[in-house]
């Protein structure tokens, strides 16, 4: 298990913590709202699909939470490392580079409502190397009187998902208590009592205090990791707690 490599992290501290990611592992970040989940997600997603390829499956990434084509936007920034200013200045250029790094293998489903019966039926149709959900929380099809029971229903199915298909990772919000810090705890997850926390392998969190000078520092979290690792992991890493950087501009986040 160690020893089969799967998709790495952009971010180094992510390599030494988690190790890659295979099928059968799933896991979520979260943060207070413009923190930087969609970043995170554009930052890591772009580079593993430059790990894919030809003949791999794509990368499936639902998208709930805000319009298609910026996401779409995001993930070229990502790849390319490229403000929108120099997208646009030599666009074709740029879609050949975009292209050759990918293999256009990141498919951004987007649409208000997406349920679990669509995200089956993608699964089976195009056998994913990844399966990335932003949010997570609001995937359609699942029913409780209580929301904390209906959202465990979610990660439950999400969970059964990475075993059935590939690695799967979501984002989710913290709620109000934890705005203003620099590193969440499990009690910021939201709407959560345990469903949510007991069915994942990693949870991290996002924070940021708000800090004069420290607008592009966030703080980094992993909360849970029941995940084997690989050859790049460090036991001493496995749960971090330090600072990243954010550079929006680029969609992509750094080691310090």
């Amino acid at each position: 298990q160690k020893q089969t490599p799967g998709l790495r992290w952009r971010l180094k501290v992510l390599n030494k913590a988690l190790g890659s990611i295979r099928p059968g592992d799933f896991g979520f970040f979260f943060a207070r709202p413009e923190v930087g989940k969609s970043c995170m997600l554009a930052s890591e997603v772009g580079f593993m699909a430059t790990q894919l390829g030809p003949d791999d499956g794509p990368i499936l990434y639902f998208n709930n939470e805000e319009q298609g084509g910026k996401m779409q936007l995001r993930m070229y920034q990502s790849v390319l490392g490229v403000t929108v200013d120099e997208l646009e200045q030599d666009m074709d250029h740029w879609e050949m580079q975009y292209q050759s790094m990918t293999h256009d293998k990141i498919k951004i489903k987007d649409a208000a409502v997406i349920s679990r019966y669509l995200v089956e039926s993608m699964c089976e149709k195009f056998k994913p190397s990844l399966v990335v959900f932003d949010q997570l929380d609001k995937i359609d099809g699942f029913f409780s009187d209580r929301e904390d029971i209906r959202l465990g229903k979610i990660y439950i199915w999400a969970r059964e998902l990475a075993k059935r298909f590939c690695p799967v990772i979501g984002v989710c919000q913290a709620d109000a208590s934890g705005e203003g810090q620099r590193y969440l705890t499990m009690a910021n997850v939201a709407n959560s009592k345990t469903g949510k926390t007991a069915e994942a392998d990693f949870i991290i969190g996002i924070g940021s205090d708000g800090g004069f000078g420290q607008q592009n520092i966030r703080g980094l979290v992993i909360l849970k990791n029941k995940l084997i690792g690989d050859d790049q992991s460090d036991e001493k890493y496995r749960h971090f707690r330090g600072d990243v950087l954010i550079r929006a501009a680029k969609q992509q986040f750094e080691d310090i």
